[in-house]
This record gives C-alpha cells, sequence and structure tokens, in this order.
C-alpha cells in the first residue's frame, strides 16, 4: 500500500492519492499498471498497450484521465460498442464521483454538437458518437487533452475499423497536443498500429489469473502446455465440460456460431446445471425469471425466462435491453452457472468465467451464404474471458474437436497461432464516401483535392498500403460525391452542396441520401410501405433474413401490393435481398401500425432486442432523409418522412403521436387513453386525475405525472421520479397491459 501511495502521490499528491486508494480498494499495481507509468503514460507520453483481459487496462486509463483532470483538462473515452461504453460509464462514476469529477455518456443523437458536454469532465461515447460530435464541431472539444481508445484493433474490422481510424487520424492532425492511449488484448502488429498514432508500444503477458488453452477430444482435454485433463464422459462433449466446470465451483462461459445454437445448447446443459442450484439461488432465478417475463411476453423472453430458473441463459442481440442486464448481472453476482453467447459477446461486456468452451470454429455467414472460420483474434478475445480474479486460480479455454484429426487442427491453428494483423479497412468505398464528405464540409483546412489528400496521407490505410494507393481511392470517390451533387468544383477548389454538407452533418451513408433523392425525384406520391422499402434498401439499414416459408407469403403480397413496391429483380441473389428488404419493410410496418411486439417477435422470427435495433436505426434514417428532402427542395417527402420517423420512434398510427409525446406514455397506454376519449393533448387538460387514474394502464401515480407535465406544475426531478416510478421498466413498460 505504502508503496503504491508513493508512486500516485508523485503524480496527484498525497491527498488526492489517499482518495483514490480509499475509492480503488487495492493495495498494489499489477505488472500491466506498472509497464504503463514506466512507459510515461502518466507523463503525457501516448502509448498504445496490448495486455491480455482482466490485467489492468482501465485502471492505467483511470489514473492517465485523473492525471489530466487535476491540471485542468478533460478526458475522451473511445468504445466500440454502446454496452461497453455503458460498462465504463458506471466504473468511470465510481471513481471519479467521490473525487469531485463529472462524468457523462453520450451514445445516441448524430445531429447534435451536445454543448452541455463540455460541463464535464470525463466523456464517455461510442466511436461513431465521437465521430459525429467532431464533424459537428462540438465547442468543448479543444478541451480535450486526453483520448482513449479502447479495443484498438477494432481499426481491422470491416464495418466499423475505418470510423475510428479516421477518427484518431483527424483528432492528431487537428489537436496535436492532445495524448493518446490505445487499449487492446490482442495487437498482433503493435509497432506498427503505435508508429502510426505517433505512440510507444507497450506489451505486457501478465495475467492476474493463469491462462490454460487447449482442445477438448473424446473425454479429455488436451493442453497447449502439455498438460491432458481427463473429463468424464457422460452426455456429450459440451455437457460433460459444463459439468466438469461446475463440479469443481465454476461458472462456464459456452460461445456457440448461431442464436439458434445458443438456445439449443443451452437447453441441452439446463438439466445438469440444475443440480448445482441452492435454494436461495433457485429463489433468485425464479424472481429474475419473472422479471424477464413482466418485461416481456414473446416466446424468446419465454424460453429464456424457463432456462434461466434452471441457472442458464442464452446470451444474444436478439433480447431485449432488460433481458441482457439481467443476465450479466446474475452471472457476475455467480447466481447463473452457465451461459451460452454467440461470438458479439466476445468483443462486448466483460463476463470472465472460470471455463470458457468454444463448441465450433466455424460461423454462417448470411451474406455470403457459407460457413467460414473464424479469426484468430476473434477466437482470442473469446478465450481471454477464462479465469475469474479473486474466485479462480486458473482459467481454461477448450476449443472442441470431432475428430482426433481436428485436434491437431485447432491446436495449431487456433491456440498455437498469434492474432492476425490488423490492416485498414479505409479503403472500403462505402466508408471513404462518408469520410471525404465529411471532411471537405466540415473541416475548414480543406479547400481543395491537395489538402484532402493530404489529411488521408496520414492514415494508416497510407501507412500500410502506399500514399498513392491513398490518392487513388480519394479520387475516385470525390468523382462521384461531385457527380451525384454532394460536393461541387470551382477551379481548383472543392466544397460541399448544402445538401452535402447536411448529408455529413446527419451522419449517413451519402449513397442512403442519394438513393433517397433519386426516389423524391421520381415519385411525388407514394404508401407508407413505398417509403419503408426506401429506408430498408438504405446501405445503413440493417434486414432481417428470409426463411423457406417466407417466400409464398411475400410473393403472394407482391401480387396485391406490388403497385407500391419497385419491380422486383430478375437474378436470383438480387431477388432475395429484394424479398429481405420488404420483410424488414413489412415489420416496420406492423410496428407502426401497433402490433404487439410478441406477435412480430413470432411473424418475423425476431427477437425483442433485433425489433429495437431495427426501428431505432429505421427512425434514424426516416429523419435525415426527410432532413435530406428539405434542403434538396422536396417539402412533401419531408413532411411525410418525419412523420413516418415519429411513428417508428414510437410504434404507433398517426393519431397518437400528439399523445406519446408525454413521457411515460407509450404505444399501449396512448392507446388506451385514445380508446377512452382522451385524444389529444388538450382532451388531458382538461379532464381530472380521477378521469385518468381509471383508464386501464394508467392508475393514480402516471395520472398524476401526466397532469403535472402538462401543467409544468411538478420540479422536474420529483416527476420524473414520479414517471418512473408509475412507468416501471422504461420502454418495456407497454407489456404489463397487453391489448
Amino acid at each position: 500500500m505504502t508503496e503504491v501511495l508513493d508512486v500516485l502521490s508523485k503524480y496527484f499528491g498525497e491527498e488526492v492519492a489517499r482518495k483514490l486508494l480509499d475509492v480503488l480498494k487495492i493495495e498494489k499495481l499489477y505488472p500491466t499498471q506498472e509497464a504503463a507509468i514506466k512507459s510515461g503514460v502518466l507523463d503525457g507520453e501516448s502509448i498504445v498497450l496490448a495486455a491480455p483481459t482482466a490485467s489492468g487496462k482501465t485502471l492505467i486509463a483511470v489514473l492517465a484521465a485523473l492525471r489530466h483532470l487535476v491540471s485542468g483538462g478533460k478526458a475522451l473515452y473511445l468504445a466500440p460498442l454502446r454496452a461497453l461504453a455503458a460498462e465504463k460509464y458506471q466504473e468511470f462514476r465510481e471513481v471519479f464521483s467521490p473525487l469531485g469529477y463529472k462524468v457523462a455518456l453520450s451514445t445516441g443523437d448524430y445531429d447534435s454538437s451536445d454543448p452541455e458536454l463540455g460541463k464535464y469532465d470525463v466523456i464517455i461515447t461510442t466511436n461513431e458518437k465521437a465521430d459525429s460530435l467532431l464533424r459537428h464541431k462540438a465547442p468543448w472539444f479543444s478541451s480535450i487533452s486526453l483520448v482513449v481508445a479502447d479495443e484498438i484493433h477494432v481499426v481491422g474490422l470491416e464495418k466499423r475499423g475505418a470510423v475510428l481510424e479516421m477518427l484518431l487520424t483527424r483528432i492528431r492532425s487537428s489537436f496535436p497536443n492532445v495524448q493518446l492511449l490505445g487499449l487492446s488484448a490482442t495487437v498482433r502488429n503493435l509497432e506498427e498500429i503505435a508508429s502510426w498514432l505517433g505512440a510507444k508500444p507497450v506489451r505486457v503477458d501478465w495475467r492476474p489469473v493463469k491462462l490454460r488453452e487447449g482442445v477438448y477430444y473424446d473425454g479429455a482435454i488436451y493442453f497447449h502446455d502439455g498438460g491432458v485433463k481427463e473429463v468424464e464422459p457422460r452426455e456429450g462433449a459440451l455437457v460433460d465440460l459444463v459439468l466438469d466446470t461446475l463440479e469443481e465451483g465454476g461458472q462456464a462461459l459456452v460461445f456457440s456460431p448461431t442464436r439458434r445454437a445458443a438456445v439449443s445448447d443451452a437447453r441441452r446443459v439446463s438439466a445438469a446445471a440444475r443440480k448445482f442450484l441452492s435454494e436461495r439461488e433457485h429463489r433468485l432465478l425464479a424472481a429474475a425469471a419473472a422479471r424477464i417475463l413482466q418485461s416481456h411476453s414473446d416466446k424468446v423472453s419465454e424460453e429464456l425466462a424457463n432456462l434461466v430458473k434452471s441457472g442458464v441463459a442464452f446470451h444474444h442481440a436478439g433480447l431485449s435491453s432488460t433481458s441482457r442486464s439481467i443476465v450479466e448481472q446474475l452471472f457476475r453476482e455467480r447466481v447463473l452457472k452457465v451461459v451460452v453467447a454467440t461470438p458479439t459477446l466476445s468483443a462486448g461486456v466483460n463476463l470472465p468465467a472460470k471455463r470458457v468452451v468454444i463448441t465450433d470454429y466455424r460461423r454462417y455467414n448470411v451474406e455470403l451464404g457459407y460457413h467460414e472460420r473464424i479469426s484468430v483474434m476473434e477466437y482470442k478475445q473469446m478465450a481471454g474471458r477464462a479465469g475469474r480474479p479473486k474466485y479462480d486460480l486458473e482459467g481454461e479455454a477448450v476449443l472442441i474437436a470431432r475428430t482426433a484429426r481436428e485436434v491437431e487442427f485447432l491446436m495449431k491453428e487456433y491456440v498455437a497461432a498469434s492474432p492476425e494483423r490488423i490492416f485498414s479497412q479505409l479503403g472500403s468505398e462505402q466508408v471513404l464516401r462518408s469520410q471525404v464528405l465529411s471532411l471537405v464540409a466540415t473541416e475548414d483546412s480543406i479547400k481543395d483535392e491537395k489538402s484532402l489528400k493530404s489529411v488521408f496521407s496520414r492514415t494508416l490505410f497510407s501507412a500500410q498500403f502506399s500514399p498513392l494507393a491513398a490518392e487513388a481511392a480519394v479520387e475516385k470517390v470525390t468523382r462521384w460525391l461531385l457527380s451525384t451533387g454532394f460536393l461541387e468544383r470551382t477551379g481548383a477548389r472543392i466544397r460541399a452542396t448544402a445538401v452535402g454538407k447536411r448529408v455529413a452533418e446527419l451522419y449517413i451513408d451519402p449513397m442512403t441520401a442519394h438513393m433517397g433523392l433519386e426516389f423524391f425525384k421520381s415519385k411525388k406520391r407514394c404508401s407508407t410501405l413505398s417509403y419503408l422499402f426506401l429506408l430498408a434498401s438504405t446501405p445503413d439499414m440493417t434486414t432481417v433474413s428470409v426463411r423457406k416459408e417466407d417466400i409464398d407469403k411475400l410473393e403472394e403480397l407482391l401480387q396485391s401490393r406490388g403497385e407500391e413496391l419497385p419491380s422486383p429483380p430478375e437474378d436470383e441473389v438480387e431477388y432475395e435481398w429484394y424479398l429481405s428488404r420488404l420483410k424488414t419493410a413489412l415489420l416496420l410496418e406492423d410496428w407502426i401500425n401497433e402490433v404487439r411486439e410478441d406477435v412480430i417477435v413470432e411473424r418475423y422470427d425476431v427477437g425483442p432486442g433485433d425489433i429495437y435495433s431495427l426501428t431505432q436505426t429505421a427512425e434514424w434514417v426516416a429523419y435525415s432523409l426527410s432532413q435530406v428532402a428539405e434542403v434538396a427542395g422536396f417539402p412533401e417527402h419531408s413532411a411525410n418522412l418525419s412523420i413516418l420517423s415519429k411513428r417508428i420512434k414510437h410504434g404507433v398510427r398517426e393519431e397518437l403521436l400528439e399523445l406519446v409525446s408525454l413521457r411515460g406514455i407509450g404505444r399501449v397506454r396512448a392507446r388506451s387513453l385514445f380508446n377512452h376519449g382522451f385524444k389529444s393533448l388538450y382532451d388531458l387538460v382538461t379532464a381530472s386525475e380521477r378521469d385518468l387514474a381509471r383508464v386501464p394502464g394508467i392508475g393514480p401515480s402516471l395520472a398524476r405525472a401526466i397532469k403535472a407535465q402538462l401543467q409544468g406544475g411538478a420540479e422536474a426531478g420529483e416527476e420524473r421520479e414520479v414517471l418512473e416510478e408509475a412507468s416501471g421498466q422504461s420502454q418495456l413498460d407497454e407489456y404489463l397491459y397487453p391489448h
């Protein structure tokens, strides 16, 4: 303790150091933290740190941030996923609030500079949100003196890597004095990434819990260190490995390749896990299952609730945020014995377990239509979850082999292999469209192609593939942006048009805006389904997959409503994508027509989390296209899409939009009020609290809160408290009162 106090006192003074240690409850620094401090992270040196999961990287970020805060600076913490950003927000708030510093979390609304964030000392965002804030020239950005890029290996991921690459490039270009701190568990070409960022590479292999990696086959785990562990054969590889883990008092985290496999595998291990539950755990799990069912009444939630009562849960993006939070909390508290997850969890929240089991090294690629191997980096991310500090002396990551030959293959290609090098993904035209337009539209220093290319010369793409390759890619995209009218050229000078500037601010793919503009030009009037199909067709939207049993229904609908839609393509692959867009549009149509969520889940084979994700994205694309239409001179389309955006947000018919503008009133309560004669805010103003309280789903507390909102007579905090109490589980409260 004295040694740690001495180290921290050097940088923060003894008083602050003592307060910090009191909050952190640590007695010594991990080797990872010592290495970072020796490398100068608290002296303002930019570093990229590669160290295993749970080796103390977050504390390094905390210490680096505090070093800047005591000097009057601000810290920006970048996370690749909203779930991870939310987790870090909780951790940072617990540390910094007692020290008198304010922490903010900002992950939504890409059409704002969020000036109020300037009041905070530590700002935690996703990479995309930070990129949006930079485009909007957030006034407080110049006060940032430290930028932490968590999971910096994301730079190498196909869909999201280029956003982080350009964000860090622009920060280094515009704010050269900012200290950068990159964090990752898996960076093979660490020196190359650090060199690109002008930072020191720091690699630490120490883990607080020893990790043993191996392959299971025919009743034994063959570890890379030469050890062999016998596992009693009973009910098959997965169940046997889980039973062996639970018998040793540990928890198991299983990674299955698909959602369907995750649910199936959770069912398979549930009977085995149930035997290890105490009476107290049975009670806690029964209560948790009831909470899951209270928040949602669909088949996915029912399946999850039944499994939770057995001490097992599945975890994937189709679950509601409430269900995911319940599962994560129960597993951290060691009440749940087994979680079976899709690999997306490996890049998200931190859920360590004594044994990690990877059931398959292949995954089905929906877009390509075949199975492909997972990367070594992805395997290492999953394996890194093995071993829970304070509970396990060692963690085990186990791949399941199906043949003796596969044992050797898995050992060589995964266990003994190094993760792949990180390569820039900025060469993608889809990514470059947005980034080039953003630079021209928002950076005053970009006046021509020469200055534009100068920024791209500082990217990882330029460093890895040559400046000439970067220039050629920028030239091609610039030509497209000029041809579509998002940029214009006068002599050597290029600048964004009014539409182009708005597209950059809205944080959508310029191709989405181009598709919208072509749609507006070709159609004077169109149906709601026509607009929804447009949204589903844009590159910013994801679509739901089409099952064989869907095809007849979709083709039947084409016969009856084909005039509302573009003609189907003749190409077989394009036709399949067309049907996927149509199915997505129909899901959205059901949503805004107030079809119950459990019906949508069943009808479209999706989960509550999918509905939330789809509607959230569709709402944003509809809003963005309404803005594009307004600037481009299509007022009718702008008005229609603006209304549609609000309907998608709330999941209601147009007649309920007034009612759902009130806090605490969602789609079901609004319909209940409407059906009982309260059809407008005026009706609510003139109604008595007693009359409102009689409406099913309202009650006295919410009736009082509604009147307070309308009269503006309640204190904001008091009103919010009443609304939260009355509403139950935020947006999920609707299903307490089904139709």
